[in-house]
């Protein structure tokens, strides 16, 4: 069976009591039939549905057994564009980083690139 992919755009619009997904190290959970029975309560849940909690959850700590029972709340992935770079630090700290593909155009090595490269031919046109 292959994988459901998601973006993120259309996930944010999930964030209700009646459809709370959110995002963990880049996979899509579905966990409203899961609200009232949290032990944090339903709003600790909502107030990440529609958004990455990695962080967040990765700070709380959860045990193995939740770790475990989250599995069953797994509906997908994020598509590869969307996808962040995750780094555990230590078992109660991760770091998300957006991968520099994604990022913007004026601050990657290209753009740098070509600015030189128009910089030369600029010079070689005025004093060359």
């Amino acid at each position: 069976m292959e994988t459901k992919k998601f973006t993120r755009k259309e996930l944010a619009e999930r964030n209700s009591r009646a459809d709370a997904v959110f995002i963990n190290e880049n996979l899509v959970y579905d966990v409203t039939e899961f609200l009232d029975e949290h032990p944090g309560g339903h709003e600790v849940l909502l107030s990440v549905a529609g958004k990455d909690a990695t962080e967040k959850y990765q700070r709380v700590g959860h045990s193995h057994a939740a770790k475990e029972q989250m599995k069953k709340y797994l509906i997908g992935e994020l598509v590869d564009e969307d996808k962040t770079i995750v780094k555990k630090i230590n078992d109660n700290q991760t770091v998300v980083e957006t991968p520099a593909e994604s990022s913007s155009f004026t601050s990657s090595w290209k753009f740098l690139a070509l600015l030189g490269i128009i910089m030369t031919v600029f010079y070689t046109y005025l004093f060359g």
